[in-house]
């Protein structure tokens, strides 16, 4: 089989080493400009169009967890990718495991009260605050997929009340389940900590605005670790000026990098990391892209495929 690769700041060799390791058989190439020799499948992150235009592959792997890139491609270039070649993303491959990670070290630094005793550090206060209590502090996780599921796992160890919203219904032990549009504002009532872990979809985009975070308890908490294109910033900062949300951690931005401009920069209950919640471990997305193209090849049942329709 022939493999074609492409990702803009991979260190293809790499790649391309790991791959031919993993798959023996396969002949594996980086994909440049002009390359319209034939392939099984492409391995591809923000793919120009010719790279995948008019080709006959038998699947597509997009190098993360998210695929609106490739999606937000096909909107204009319709050809690019028929419906008739499978698409498939990373369902984990090490990203649980850092989601968890950053997930609950942010939400004990919110409950033990760290952001307000480094505020008194500035000030050189020194004071003793009270405690917060677990059942006044209600985790909400918007999201309820692979990654969103690891995230619950991962806190349920600390007691907290946990709840998600997805648009079905799920059944895990210990998580309060809402679904559904018509469910979200029971979802928001009392959630004291938001974590976003949504994918990316036209229903999604700018869901996180004034109203829904009216909706949350008094000096609530956001962690952003899905899209930036899932808040409207300005939104965001006027609850944070009116007190509604006591802080936000972000991971992610509509425009990246951030520009020098935007006032979350220098606003104090605004922390944030570049887009580094969860990123692609070579080894285990490698392994886990060749075990699913020997099951492609064998005709055995796959997970992880794209339902374009949703946008995940």
């Amino acid at each position: 089989m022939d493999i074609i690769f492409y990702h803009p700041s991979f260190d293809t060799q790499f790649w391309l080493d790991k791959l031919s390791q993993a798959l023996p058989d396969a002949r594996v190439r980086e994909w440049k400009p002009g390359d319209n020799e034939p392939a099984d499948y492409a391995l591809v992150w923000h793919p120009p169009v010719d790279m995948l235009q008019g080709r006959s592959l038998k699947a597509v792997f997009a190098l993360g967890a998210g695929v609106d890139s490739i999606l937000s491609q096909l909107n204009a270039h319709p050809d690019m990718l028929p419906e008739s070649i499978p698409l498939f993303r990373l369902e984990d491959t090490g990203m649980a495991l850092q989601m968890q990670e950053y997930a609950v070290s942010q939400v004990l630094h919110w409950f033990r009260r760290f952001d307000d005793y480094h505020a008194q550090k500035q000030q050189a206060r020194w004071q003793e605050l009270d405690e917060y209590q677990r059942e006044d502090f209600t985790i909400g996780i918007l999201g309820a997929g692979v990654l969103g599921s690891k995230v619950a796992e991962s806190l349920q160890a600390w007691g907290f009340p946990l709840r998600c919203w997805s648009r079905s219904r799920k059944s895990w032990p210990g998580v309060e389940s809402f679904a559904g549009e018509n469910e979200l504002g029971d979802f928001l009532q009392g959630t004291r900590v938001l974590i976003n872990l949504l994918p990316n979809t036209s229903e999604t985009r700018g869901i996180i605005n004034i109203s829904l975070l009216n909706q949350l308890a008094d000096n609530a908490y956001l962690l952003n670790l899905a899209r930036g294109v899932h808040v409207v910033e300005d939104d965001l900062l006027q609850a944070l000026e009116s007190g509604k949300l006591k802080g936000a951690m972000l991971d992610v931005f509509s425009k990246e990098p951030l520009p020098a401009s935007s006032p979350l920069w220098a606003h104090p209950r605004v922390a944030m990391t570049p887009h580094i919640a969860a990123v692609t471990r070579p080894n285990e997305a490698i392994d886990s892209i060749a075990r699913t193209i020997t099951k492609l090849e064998q005709g055995e049942p796959l997970t992880g495929q794209v339902d374009r329709t949703r946008g995940y």
